[in-house]
């Protein structure tokens, strides 16, 4: 049944940013929509080319918007918003020079750092100088081996200032993994941190310099900023190919303000990578105006982001929310950046820092909603939490207790936005907004000029059943290409090989009576005992409400030609597998999913496979249990544990 768990007053919908831009399409445009969100959406999504116009300039994006919304080709990813329009990403994410805070630094340990606006704007500046001395022109590549300070924010935004190309990956790889992504689009110069620190623990980075420098030749200049707050890690080996010059020297270029270039709205600003779990890492370029109108949008009109407001989302520079949340700053608010475990010597550590620093949008991962419930299941509202309007929840599904848990331990009267996009398109397709109720379980809606559906599997549209996630219209975020993809033909096997001119994510999903939107995994990682396709995520909300269990992976086996469900599970201290607990499992997913769901094996393991941002590999499971090559352990930030799954006595009957 769905239930409604919270809906914005009246007032705060009056004063929100989606109905400040629903007054500005009737003033510019006579359309009147009645704070009634289906209808504002139906009419962004038919006209989206003026949506965007729109919006630009309800947003007052830096820049030169030119008269032309659309350059439509018949090929999906090469139609062009705003064609002709100019802007520089850098001076849109510079929007304020004042002494008020833009950014705050936290890290576990409880250090830290302020900076002001002010003081941002001249840093850039600084670094732009230094950019112009070392000779890095536009299109070059900027390369960080960096923890989440606010040296890296600023290196970014310096980049993107000089039309660089930024490219980024948390301290947490290792050398190999920063390899296989950096030495593909030959960086110029690289930005490395001495050290970082995780749980209590420190790890040296600078030593290894010296491999990745003999390992990517293009890297001709190297910065080497001092972690936060401890003392500065040298480095004792010299280097003849390379220059090597401390942070400190280079943020001492005096120059008081930046001339910004405009570039094209399509020039590109930054490579993310795929997780690389399948093969090599894809690496997807993005545009730089795609990606400001695309997250300003997101910000203001689905999070409801003002001047003034304070966005804390945890993440590292290795996942694509670290950029979502750094042009926060476009929209005049100030950010939040944390280092280190979210649980270092307590489990509400992000609750306590959102209560002190007081936070009002903070985005964390489902899963650590879910750990929270289970370690802290008697929370009942410890911290106050007076300014969080919203709290956002990504990474994986957020399950129906993770949902009453936040409304029934942390804050009554929030927004609980859970959304769903990813590193494709370095946004979000579903989300959050605060005309609609949200409802226990499910994502809102769309994101606003998204055409998103469910297809079955001969693409056709379909509702409350489960198929195929799709984006049926063009959009400013795709990306611009792959890097070194001849043709476009990585890029066009990636989103368009299942369905013809439509983009097809990988998701398998469901859309509600309500519109609302239920993620069930990855269609590849999708269940199919006797030919009935099947959702990860079912079972493991079933699992996850049970407290002897610290986490599962669930993956299909080919079996007796046919397919069984296997669930592997890691046990909570003090706890151990039982017959009485297996059969309680058992039940609990026939009664709440369904028979089809009840796994066939249920088997005890020390841990669990996952991405660098944290990720189950169900597919890393799947290929090992059966045999086949895993492509690309690099990608996996734990590789030793599947060796757990290798030779199971257990799968053998």
């Amino acid at each position: 049944m769905t239930k409604k768990i919270w809906e914005a007053s009246l007032k705060t919908k009056n004063n929100s940013n989606l109905y400040a831009f629903e007054k500005f399409l009737l003033e510019k445009h006579n359309i009147k929509f009645n704070k009634n969100y289906k209808n504002l959406l139906n009419w962004s999504i038919k006209y989206s080319p003026d949506f965007w116009s729109s919006f630009w300039d309800f947003s007052e994006i830096k820049g030169k918007k030119s008269k032309k919304k659309i350059k439509r080709s018949k090929i999906f990813h090469k139609n062009l918003f705003l064609p002709g329009s100019k802007l520089n990403f850098g001076e849109n994410l510079l929007s304020k020079n004042t002494n008020e805070k833009a950014i705050t630094f936290v890290s576990e340990n409880g250090y830290r750092e302020e900076r002001s606006w002010k003081q941002l704007n001249i840093n850039v500046a600084s670094l732009v100088q230094f950019f112009n001395e070392i000779k890095i022109v536009k299109s070059d590549r900027i390369a960080a081996y960096m923890p989440n300070c606010i040296e890296t924010v600023e290196a970014f935004i310096a980049t993107s200032s000089v039309g660089g190309i930024w490219s980024s990956c948390s301290p947490d790889f290792g050398v190999r993994g920063l390899v296989e992504r950096f030495s593909q689009i030959k960086p110029k110069l690289l930005f490395i941190t001495d050290q970082y620190f995780y749980n209590g623990k420190q790890i040296n980075i600078i030593e290894r310099l010296p491999e990745i420098l003999k390992l990517i030749p293009s890297i001709k200049n190297v910065v080497i900023i001092n972690y936060p707050g401890k003392k500065f890690l040298k480095i004792k080996k010299k280097f003849k190919r390379q220059k090597l010059f401390k942070w400190i020297d280079c943020i001492k270029k005096t120059i008081k303000e930046i001339k910004f270039n405009k570039y094209d709205f399509e020039n590109e600003l930054a490579i993310l990578y795929s997780s690389g779990t399948t093969g090599k890492p894809k690496c997807i370029c993005h545009r730089s105006g795609g990606v400001l109108i695309q997250h300003k949008k997101e910000h203001q009109l689905h999070c409801d982001i003002k001047e003034g407001d304070n966005v804390f989302y945890f993440t590292t520079c290795g996942w694509m929310m670290w950029n979502w949340l750094i042009s926060v700053l476009a929209s005049k608010a100030s950010i939040l950046l944390f280092d280190g475990s979210p649980i270092y010597k307590t489990n509400d550590l992000l609750l306590k820092i959102a209560d002190k620093e007081k936070i009002t949008l903070m985005g964390v991962s489902a899963k650590y909603i879910d750990a929270l419930r289970k370690n802290e299941p008697n929370l009942k509202f410890k911290y106050k939490l007076n300014k969080l309007k919203t709290i956002c929840s990504t990474g994986s599904p957020l399950s129906i207790d993770g949902f009453k848990y936040v409304y029934q331990n942390i804050k009554k009267n929030v927004h609980l936005s859970s959304i769903s996009g990813g590193t494709d398109i370095v946004s979000c397709f579903v989300l959050g907004n605060l005309y609609q109720p949200v409802y226990l379980g499910e994502i809102q809606n769309k994101g606003l000029a998204l055409d998103v559906d469910i297809f079955n599997d001969s693409g056709k549209p379909i509702k409350n059943k489960k198929g195929e996630f799709v984006c049926k219209n063009p959009f400013p975020s795709m990306p611009i290409k792959f890097w070194n993809d001849n043709n476009d033909n990585k890029y066009k096997k990636a989103y368009f090989k299942r369905f013809k001119n439509t983009w097809h994510h990988g998701d398998y999903a469901e859309i509600k009576q309500t519109d609302g939107f239920v993620i069930y995994g990855r269609s590849d990682t999708t269940l199919n005992p006797g030919g009935v396709r099947l959702g990860t995520s079912e079972i493991y909300s079933e699992v996850e409400k049970f407290n002897e269990i610290k986490e599962s992976i669930v993956v299909g086996q080919s079996w007796d030609n046919d397919i069984r469900i296997l669930l592997f599970i890691v046990m909570n201290k003090k706890y151990r597998l039982t017959e009485n607990l297996i059969s309680r499992l058992k039940l609990q997913i026939k009664k709440n999913a369904s028979p089809r769901h009840v796994p066939s094996k249920i088997i005890v393991v020390r841990d669990i496979p996952r991405t660098k941002s944290g990720k189950i590999v169900e597919l890393a499971v799947k290929n090992t249990i059966e045999g086949n090559e895993i492509k690309n352990k690099e990608a996996i930030a734990n590789p030793k544990v599947i060796d757990y799954f290798k030779n199971l006595k257990e799968l053998k009957y």
